[in-house]
């Protein structure tokens, strides 16, 4: 009795945070990254955790408690344990990947097959289908990014370019695949139904994505940096040297793709190819099972005399990926503070409280889901919590809620990867090895979307009044 008591006090003792107490954290963190991580390269570990410091300070002038705090935290991490099995679990499949000489082949047959100038085309057109049919731009960037960046730095293409195109289609089928989890997730959180919602993202989506093959285009034609013919036929050379070619090297693949299309779970599906190209190095290329296991534990070491291959092979393992996990854990700490404290619901309700048309209220979604992107690195919380704030705002309106879902989908599931301690950021970073800022420009498709959005918003086009009650049910 006495500690319910004392719960009670506690509860009484708290009290809502002011706008300015709610920003204060926010600003603070955007400054810090701003200056610290833009201007001076300060390692962003410390600026979020900085930034998790100022947000606890304001929640205990709140009156929460450091237990109470240290639960949002503990929260907030749990959030992102999921990403970071599949971080670890991808650093073991590029490692053993290489050692069996999958991604060898895989560079190999690309280099025989596409040409510089289409390359970026085709590189986002390719991950654009498999990402459709398996619903994952995870797994598609960890099996087709890792061989297309590979045959990037062979044809000489610009890493960062190959990189956001890569992203983008990555993102193009994750976004519009009825297997994808967020595109399941929008239209729950708006209150759409999931076949409808998908149809009226073609509005916004397909012409993002149209816009980002022209401008790939356009970079590949004019064909600078592109590797002479020599020099690939010398990479050619040192990969068939290094490595046995042959087709039983890429039955890892097949195992991640039935793993991804079966909706089956994505680590135990990395796992198992990982350990089947394990097995493929020591039976097929000959390699010793100590080497195997330091591929898959710290990565795989190449020696092929050619410093230019050496660098594009010498990757992967899960202790690598095991430091980037520090920027996943410093961002979800803020972004737990942030929400136990309630910070994040008065800095989201002020921008709803802006709005007075239809425009407004679109630009206003958009602003909420990526200030909660960048606030959070979470790809569900980007959904979840604008939609939960927004969807009576649409239903007075009269909008239908399919309008919602869309927009929380273009400004939020495909931002979210642009953002650098986001676990999206880090997990495309960390696979391709190219900084987020690096290949950010070239993911057109992922900052477009929701420019479209805006504009739809503004002048009224493919935006649709609510029909019905229900709009969980088809055709609404």
């Amino acid at each position: 009795m006495v500690r319910a008591n004392g719960s009670e006090q506690e509860t009484s003792e708290r009290r809502s945070p002011t706008t300015l107490e709610a920003l204060l954290p926010f600003l603070v963190m955007a400054a810090l990254l701003g200056v610290g991580y833009g201007i001076y390269r300060l390692r962003i570990e410390v600026l979020l955790l900085a930034a998790a410091a100022v947000a606890g300070l304001v929640a205990a002038r709140l009156g929460y408690s450091w237990a109470e705090l240290q639960a949002g935290i503990i929260e907030g991490i749990a959030k992102a344990l999921p990403a970071v099995l599949i971080l670890v679990s991808v650093g073991a499949l590029i490692g053993t990947w290489i050692a069996a000489g999958t991604i060898p082949l895989l560079v190999q047959l690309g280099l025989h097959t596409i040409s510089p100038r289409f390359f970026l085309v085709t590189a986002c057109v390719l991950c654009s289908f498999v990402s459709l049919f398996t619903g994952t731009s995870w797994g598609t960037v960890g099996t087709m990014g890792i061989a297309l960046m590979g045959i990037a730095a062979g044809l000489g293409v610009p890493l960062g370019a190959a990189a956001g195109a890569i992203v983008a289609g990555a993102y193009f089928g994750d976004k519009l695949s009825p297997f994808s989890d967020t595109t399941n997730l929008a239209p729950v959180a708006a209150q759409s139904n999931l076949f409808d919602h998908i149809r009226h993202m073609l509005w916004t989506t397909m012409p993002a994505w149209v816009l980002g093959l022209g401008v790939y285009l356009i970079a590949g034609l004019s064909g600078r940096g592109a590797a002479s013919e020599e020099r690939v036929a010398a990479i050619l050379d040192t990969l068939q040297s290094a490595f046995v070619m042959n087709p039983w090297v890429l039955l890892p693949l097949p195992v991640v793709l039935y793993f991804a299309v079966r909706q089956r779970p994505t680590v135990p599906g990395i796992l198992l190819a990982s350990a089947l190209a394990g097995a493929i190095a020591i039976v097929v290329q000959g390699s010793p099972v100590s080497q195997v296991v330091e591929a898959a534990v710290i990565g795989f070491v190449a020696d092929t005399g050619d410093p230019a291959v050496d660098n594009l092979l010498s990757r992967g393992g899960m202790g690598p990926m095991m430091e980037v996990t520090l920027i996943v854990f410093a961002a979800f700490s803020f972004a737990g503070i942030a929400r136990r404290a309630g910070l994040l619901d008065v800095a989201l309700t002020q921008l709803l409280r802006a709005t007075r048309t239809t425009g407004q209220l679109v630009a206003a979604t958009v602003s909420s889901t990526i200030f909660t992107a960048l606030i959070t690195g979470s790809s569900y919380l980007t959904i979840l919590l604008p939609g939960e704030l927004f969807a009576p705002a649409y239903q007075q309106r009269g909008l239908a809620a399919k309008n919602l879902s869309r927009t929380l989908e273009d400004s939020g599931t495909v931002v979210v990867p642009l953002i650098p301690w986001s676990a999206a950021g880090v997990f495309m970073a960390t696979t391709l090895d190219v900084p987020t800022l690096s290949y950010l420009p070239w993911a057109v498709l992922n900052y477009t979307g929701f420019l479209f959005a805006i504009f739809y918003g503004f002048t009224g086009f493919s935006i649709a009044p609510r029909l019905r009650e229900d709009e969980t049910l088809p055709g609404s």
